[in-house]
């Protein structure tokens, strides 16, 4: 399934209006608004949202990609491997070569298009541990981040809707953890296969590996049902949901291909610099400048914002220098503490042809397509995972003896298990012939950190991304331990006479062996963290206050993963709309 033969653009999809949506600074009408939210993505669509609620306020959205209407794989679920990386939607970043894993390097996807990452992920949606939102309370030194606060906002963002194919959904999650009239719709899985019973039935014979009924409600350990942001059998996102229910207010604009250079400071206050003003625009055009009157929401996402904040001054001083860029905020921890899920595919083969592998050779693609364009129906309608898990290394695991426990909490995970009824590995294309199941080990707590750093001073060139991916003992230990839990998992009676075995390094059993199966295939599962992190108010380090406001400046605000000092126990975009919608708070508070 390939990038270049499956990208279509599909004809008469129901998309949001453009009405207020313009590609060129000459549409817009004003050069001032009330905020400037500079990302149309996960967070900075649901402020636009939430503050246009108030026909008083005026906010711009400016967005560097472009629009996400009729976009098929930003459309139909089961495609989106195939809108990133190399594509026009992409901003087609790759990570340095990474000392954990061979010196390779390796494509890192974010969405560069309307709904930003929502738009591009794999849709998984749930919320993380409850210890993620009480340590985020801790290390900001705000008890509102808590999980007990922090709860409320899943009944004004989520509205849980019906499976695709309509099964009874009863027993496959706990309807009183979700919302059923927020703004995106979210579902259960909605093509069901032959090997989501196994892997139920796997959870019953194996202790090690229990049932958990919901993840969505802040208890995440254990296997059960795969929660996404699709409705209907298509893709649910930030700009499918808050932007399209937005749109057609006058009081919000959104502006596409406006890439952002720098956030210009237009005055002092008290020792601290104003900074009002945001200059954009494309490769070999005339830059254009727009006014926040009230402030700038800076929701670019882990790479992007640290990126967008150096190049305006503020970040670590000798590295600025080193580029020609003024220091105006002297601040060492932007673009620092990178953190992000690393992910390794553990591939079994299988009997018989109940796998999707034909829709991955291209083969089942038509039959599927005339599906899912009929009635939204069939593999295509449905995400890359059935079940998935959270699971924890046993207590006495040899490496606590040496290092503290990194997960968030008792209650919170160290590595994620996905069960994918295909070949599913980024970078290895599948074999001519046979059936596959991959089985993703994913490494939740990582104790490495990593950075992005600016290349050059000149805005369109693509940051230094380093995530430092498996550098510590504890991430080696962990991974490779996943993997063995794995392979226990994939021998459960439940399984048999379906999986035939292991397929390549993945047959290795030796600590030697396993991780060289981890260092050779392992990347990202895209969920970069930390580059803005959040801490108490006053502290020297970090780069955002509790109300996440810029740290000794005054008009910014930061909205986005990018603030989140601990990598969450979730596929990041349910956490961060739970951010945003907190923010939102704040800043109507502000007003």
């Amino acid at each position: 399934m390939r990038a270049s033969s499956l990208l279509f653009v599909l004809s008469g999809v129901v998309a949001p209006s453009l009405a207020v949506i313009y590609t060129d600074p000459s549409q817009l009408s004003t050069s001032s608004y009330d905020y400037v939210i500079i990302g149309a993505g996960n967070a900075g669509n649901v402020i636009a949202n939430r503050l246009t609620e108030n026909p008083n306020i005026q906010v711009l959205v400016l967005e560097a990609g472009v629009s996400d209407v009729g976009v098929l794989a930003a459309i139909a679920p089961f495609l989106a491997p195939t809108l990133t990386p190399g594509t026009p939607y992409d901003w087609n970043y790759t990570v340095t070569a990474q000392a954990g894993l061979n010196n390779r390097t390796f494509p890192y996807p974010r969405g560069k298009l309307l709904g930003g990452c929502s738009t591009a992920n794999y849709m998984v949606h749930q919320y993380g541990s409850s210890s993620d939102f009480d340590k985020l309370a801790a290390d900001s030194g705000d008890s509102e981040w808590s999980w007990s606060n922090i709860k409320q906002y899943i009944y004004k963002h989520e509205k849980i809707v019906p499976p695709t194919d309509g099964h009874n959904a009863t027993g496959q999650y706990i309807p009183a953890n979700h919302g059923t009239s927020g703004q995106l719709p979210v579902s259960l899985p909605g093509n069901s296969q032959t090997i989501d019973a196994m892997v139920i039935a796997a959870t019953q014979q194996l202790s090690e590996f229990p049932f958990n009924p919901d993840m969505g409600g802040g208890n995440v350990l254990g296997l059960g049902w795969t929660q996404s942001s699709i409705g209907a059998g298509v893709r649910s996102s930030s700009s499918t949901s808050y932007l399209r229910n937005a749109v057609s207010r006058p009081n919000l604009t959104v502006l596409l291909n406006a890439t952002v250079q720098k956030l210009v400071k237009t005055s002092s206050w008290r020792g601290q610099p104003v900074f009002r003003s945001v200059k954009f625009g494309a490769p070999g055009a005339t830059p254009s400048y727009v006014y926040a009157t009230r402030e700038i929401v800076l929701s670019a996402g882990s790479i992007g914002t640290p990126q967008i904040l150096l190049l305006s001054g503020i970040g670590p001083k000798a590295d600025l220098t080193a580029l020609g860029i003024p220091t105006i905020i002297d601040n060492y921890s932007v673009g620092k503490n990178l953190s992000d899920h690393v992910l390794l595919p553990n591939i079994f083969e299988v009997n018989g042809n109940d796998s999707l592998d034909g829709i991955i050779r291209g083969d089942a693609v038509p039959a599927a397509m005339a599906q899912w364009t009929a009635n939204k129906t069939g593999p295509l309608a449905n995400g890359v995972t059935n079940n998935l898990g959270f699971l924890r290394l046993p207590s006495n695991s040899s490496i606590f003896s040496t290092v503290p426990d990194p997960a968030t909490g008792p209650n919170a995970s160290h590595w994620e298990l996905l069960v994918s009824n295909f070949w599913l590995n980024p970078y290895v294309s599948i074999p001519p012939t046979g059936s596959f199941m991959t089985i993703i080990s994913a490494l939740i707590s990582p104790t490495s950190r990593g950075y992005v750093q600016l290349a050059s001073s000149n805005p369109f060139a693509a940051p230094i991304i380093n995530p430092n991916f498996l550098t510590t003992a504890f991430d080696v230990f962990a991974i490779r331990e996943a993997v063995r839990a794995v392979k226990r998992f994939a021998s459960a009676p439940a399984w048999s006479g379906y999986v035939i075995g292991p397929y390549g390094d993945l047959a290795g059993t030796t600590d030697d062996q396993i991780d060289a199966h981890a260092r050779a295939l392992s990347s990202s599962v895209f969920h970069p963290v930390g580059t803005a992190s959040i801490s108490p108010e006053g502290a020297k380090y970090g780069v955002v206050d509790p109300d996440l406001t810029l740290k000794g400046a005054i008009g910014i605000r930061i909205v986005d993963a990018s603030v989140l000092p601990t990598i969450p126990n979730a596929h990041t975009q349910g956490p961060v709309y739970l951010l945003a919608e907190r923010a939102a708070d704040i800043i109507k508070a502000a007003q």
